[in-house]
Formats: structure tokens, C-alpha cells, sequence
């Protein structure tokens, strides 16, 4: 058995358990049993195991960490998003309901990087700095932030509508979902920020300037800014927790697209190291 044989073994195992964590939560939810909402999550954890082994195994069969091709950048972002999730809800039960948007997307995420690319290869000697981690993982823990917001927009939007159920009526009320999409909008603002800075010093180690309008640093800031307008819509104008919602999905779509779409369509040094 190859390697990579084994990679693609355990990323379909950890698959296959976040399928059966996400049917738990629907059936904790859909039933009213709470008391199942903790086994989900110990199923859904489980996942994060053989997820786990599977990145090592790429970690040390390339000798570096998920910076290339979309196999590893998917991965690992489903990885970071899972595990926010899960510690969220272990926290927050009532909030199970978010994992029935945020496993599904994380899911999807991982079963494109399934079947792209998987060849390994070495990293270029500008991607060998420090500062190009920082880079890498703070740009993750904003994903994993903006899928949760994400989830908790929507769930706002269906309550906003009047939407009942078992699921939405264990959620709290409308003012206090939508604090947390705000919050979480705040914690991946935070995280992009610091995800651009770490870029602009890694790119003046390795190519001697901060900035150079590649189309993805431009996208970076395009999103950067949409966000701080939410946000500062929000705080300032008092922006309504309607529209904040649907702001909250039009950013996650454009942050989506930055992150994971236009780093393959847009030829720049971003490109290069992810085809």
C-alpha cells in the first residue's frame, strides 16, 4: 500500500464519520432528543482522528505543511473549521444546530480536495519562512470563523422568517444568535488581518516588497474591506440583524472565492503554488 493510498484511506474515513456525526445531529435535532447531541460530537470528533493521521502522513511524506495544491489547502481548512465547530458546540449544545450547515460545507470541502490533484511536491525555497506559517494558519482560522458565522446567519434568517421547528426552537432567541454571527464575524476579521500582515512581511523576506497587487493580495483586500464595512455598518449605524445576515453570506461567498476559487483561475505567485 502506497502512501498516498493510505492518506486517501483515512481522509475517506474521516469522511465517512463526519457523514455519521452530521445524521446524529439531524436526529438529535429533528427528534428533540438533546441527550444524542453529545454522541454526535463524539462521533464527529472521532472523525478529526484518522483526519489527523492523514495530514501527518502528508506532513511528513512532503516535509511541509498544507501550503500547496488544493488536496492539502481543502483539507486542512475542512480540518480547522470542524475543529472550531466542535469546540463551540461541546461548549454550546443548544447551538447544535450550526453543525447541520457548517459539517456539510466542510464535508464539500473536503470531497473536492479528494478528487484534485494529490501530487507531492516540494516546497519552493521563497514559501521556507516562518512568517509564511502565520500566514497559512491565521487564513484558516478565518475560514473556520466565517463558516460559523456563516451557519448562524442562516439559522437567524430562518428564525427572522418566522421559521419554527424543533432544531430552531432549541436555538436562543433572535438577539442572541445574532450577537454571535457578529462575534464570529469579528473573530475572522481579526484572524484576516493578521493573515494579510503576515503575508506582506513574508512577501518582503522573500521578493523585497510588502505589497505588489497580485490579484489574490487585491481579493484579500477587496474581502478585508467588505468585512470592515459590515462590521462597521453594524457597530455604527446600527445596521439590523437582517441585513447584517445576509451581508454575513455575501462576504462568506466573496471570502470563499478568494480563498478557494480564484487562487486557481487568476494567473499570480499565489497560483503557481496551487494548481
Amino acid at each position: 500500500m502506497t502512501p498516498f493510498t493510505r492518506e486517501v484511506i483515512l481522509h475517506w474515513s474521516a469522511v465517512a464519520l463526519y457523514i455519521a456525526g452530521t445524521i446524529g445531529f439531524a436526529y438529535a435535532l429533528i427528534f428533540a432528543r438533546p441527550e444524542k447531541v453529545r454522541g454526535a460530537l463524539c462521533v464527529t470528533a472521532a472523525g478529526l482522528v484518522p483526519h489527523t493521521l492523514a495530514l501527518v502522513l502528508r506532513y511528513v511524506r512532503v516535509g511541509h505543511g498544507p501550503y500547496m495544491l488544493k488536496y492539502e489547502v481543502l483539507s486542512s481548512n475542512a480540518w480547522i473549521a470542524i475543529a472550531m465547530l466542535l469546540l463551540f458546540v461541546w461548549r454550546r449544545p443548544a447551538w447544535a444546530s450550526v453543525a447541520l450547515i457548517a459539517l456539510p460545507a466542510s464535508i464539500l470541502m473536503m470531497g473536492l480536495g479528494l478528487f484534485t490533484n494529490p501530487e507531492a511536491r516540494s516546497l519552493p525555497p521563497s514559501l521556507r519562512s516562518l512568517w509564511l506559517v502565520f500566514h497559512v494558519l491565521f487564513n484558516k482560522l478565518a475560514v473556520g470563523a466565517f463558516v460559523l458565522a456563516l451557519a448562524s446567519a442562516v439559522v437567524l434568517l430562518r428564525k427572522l422568517r418566522g421559521a419554527t421547528g424543533r432544531w430552531l426552537d432549541r436555538l436562543p432567541g433572535s438577539e442572541v444568535v445574532e450577537v454571535y454571527m457578529v462575534r464570529f464575524i469579528g473573530f475572522g476579521f481579526v484572524f484576516w488581518t493578521t493573515t494579510i500582515g503576515a503575508g506582506a512581511i513574508w512577501a518582503n523576506q522573500s521578493w523585497g516588497r510588502y505589497w505588489g497587487w497580485d490579484p489574490i493580495e487585491t481579493w484579500s483586500l477587496v474581502t478585508w474591506l467588505a468585512y470592515a464595512i459590515l462590521l462597521h455598518a453594524r457597530l455604527f449605524f446600527r445596521l439590523g440583524g437582517r441585513a447584517t445576515a445576509w451581508g454575513t453570506v455575501a462576504c462568506f461567498v466573496l471570502s470563499i472565492l478568494t480563498v478557494l476559487i480564484f487562487p486557481f483561475v487568476f494567473p499570480s505567485m499565489h497560483s503557481a503554488y496551487f494548481q
